[in-house]
């Protein structure tokens, strides 16, 4: 288990609209742009194998796109190669972090020195919420997933623990950028649980208030 002590000030980063990041939860990736195979290239040479999933974000009146605050870390745990030269790449969760400053030049990617104090139960065994309740839960779920045209395996959903079901879902729903970083900065499975709920709910007003017919 890495401690937080190992783990580094500076990461390389990877801002990605709506690509969402969980401790112990994993998040596949497809590599083939040239500064993100450098990238991949240079952080199977560290010991940590860490890259950092940054959501970017707008700036008022330019096209530069700024970074959120928070991000999350994953190490490198899967990597296989296509025939045409792209990755297929397995990120497994590890901490979220705060971006203190980006790292200029050197590299055709983006670096940022991060701050990793804030998130010490990251690193901590699985977390629970003493507030689920499932079936309810997945009550809601079912009318969304209808309201969406989703499918996926109801019989994994009742199995699953308490935060990979939480977690998974935040990844995996099609919710706005925006909804997924206040997903992320949630504190606890508890808040991630609630906040995950209210944009649900949201979804199936249709945004205005309004219960979506289905």
């Amino acid at each position: 288990m890495i401690k937080q002590a190992d783990l580094p000030d500076v990461i390389p980063v990877f801002p990605l609209p709506g690509a969402l990041l969980l401790p112990r939860a994993r998040l596949p990736l497809h590599i083939f742009e040239p500064r993100y195979l450098q990238m991949l290239e240079d952080t199977l040479k560290t010991p940590q194998r860490l890259i950092g999933m940054v959501q970017p974000r707008d700036v008022p009146g330019g096209a530069e796109k700024r970074l959120h605050a928070i991000g999350c870390a994953g190490r490198l745990t899967g990597f296989s190669e296509t025939e045409d030269g792209r990755y297929m790449i397995t990120l497994s969760g590890i901490s979220r972090f705060r971006v203190l400053s980006e790292v200029q030049g050197f590299t055709p990617y983006r670096r940022c020195t991060v701050d990793w104090s804030d998130f010490t139960r990251d690193l901590g065994p699985t977390e629970s919420d003493c507030g689920f309740r499932r079936d309810a839960f997945l009550e809601l779920l079912g009318r969304y997933f209808a309201a969406m045209e989703l499918s996926t395996d109801w019989g994994s959903l009742r199995e699953a623990e308490e935060e990979l079901l939480i977690n998974s879902l935040s990844m995996l729903c099609p919710f706005d950028p925006e909804d997924k970083q206040a997903l992320l900065e949630a504190p606890s499975l508890e808040t991630r649980r609630e906040t995950l709920v209210t944009l649900i709910e949201f979804a199936l007003r249709g945004g205005n208030g309004e219960e979506v017919m289905q």
